[in-house]
């Protein structure tokens, strides 16, 4: 029985323990030590896979002046990432499901071993409409947490922010993605070296619903012709982002 179910029930977890705390955390204090269970749980539960990309960075070399993409199953999948993204070298370093909440945990095991020209950040599993969804502002504190490692680890190599993109299997959830995506827009206006990667307007038809031909039959994670568009946002958002770089003074 664990630590939280004695304090529910306010009775001795042993029938020889004959004293009952009457130090009980308050209702919020209960659902607060309950959702941070369940987040140690949603961020331990990805170990095995950080340690088969730790054994990746182990035995691939990382090609020279790369741009790092971390961040989850768009990234994870993105098979054909090497000829979408060239001229540009890329490094991939994605796992399926990923939130801002685990790659903020992992982000020095996920960044520092990497001596990147860049790092590209699509994260795209914080808002899906259901009950565990993160509110902008927890995400806010999570992506601050990885900029600093990167500033930290690659002082001047820029950040880009990928907006996150209107699926049609969560576009009921739309409405609150659109105001996440809100929130790292203005991350990325508000911090140094950092940069927003705008896509969702060309995932969106006349009617402003998702574009089916771009997803597969899942309906959330990009197809071919997807993947064309987004390296072509996100290639073209590199090249101006270098462009400033090298005219600013």
């Amino acid at each position: 029985m664990s630590a939280l179910t004695c304090l529910i029930f306010v009775a001795p977890c042993h029938p020889q323990d004959a004293v009952v705390s009457t130090d009980i955390p308050a209702s919020t204090d209960l659902v607060a030590a309950t959702d941070a269970a369940t987040l140690d749980w949603e961020i331990a539960k990805w170990e095995d896979d950080i340690r088969e990309l730790e054994t990746l960075d182990e035995t691939q070399p990382d090609p020279p002046a790369a741009v790092l993409f971390v961040g989850s199953s768009s990234i994870r999948l993105w098979q054909t990432i090497d000829r979408d993204m060239a001229p540009y070298r890329s490094i991939r370093r994605g796992y399926g499901g990923s939130k801002y909440s685990d790659v903020a945990h992992y982000a020095r095991r996920l960044i520092t071993p990497h001596q990147y020209h860049a790092l590209v950040l699509f994260v795209g599993n914080d808002v899906s409409g259901g009950e565990s969804d993160h509110t902008p502002d927890q995400v806010q504190t999570w992506v601050q947490q990885i900029l600093e490692v990167s500033h930290s680890h690659r002082p001047g190599a820029p950040i880009l922010i990928v907006e996150v993109t209107p699926t049609p299997k969560r576009f009921d959830a739309w409405p609150k993605i659109r105001q996440l995506n809100a929130r790292l827009r203005e991350i990325a206006l508000t911090r140094p070296d950092t940069y927003f990667v705008s896509t969702a307007d060309h995932y969106l038809d006349r009617n402003n619903v998702p574009r089916q031909d771009l997803f597969g039959e899942d309906r959330l994670h990009q197809n071919e012709a997807g993947y064309q568009l987004w390296s072509s946002l996100i290639r073209r958002r590199l090249d101006e982002v270098f462009g400033q770089l090298a005219t600013s003074p």
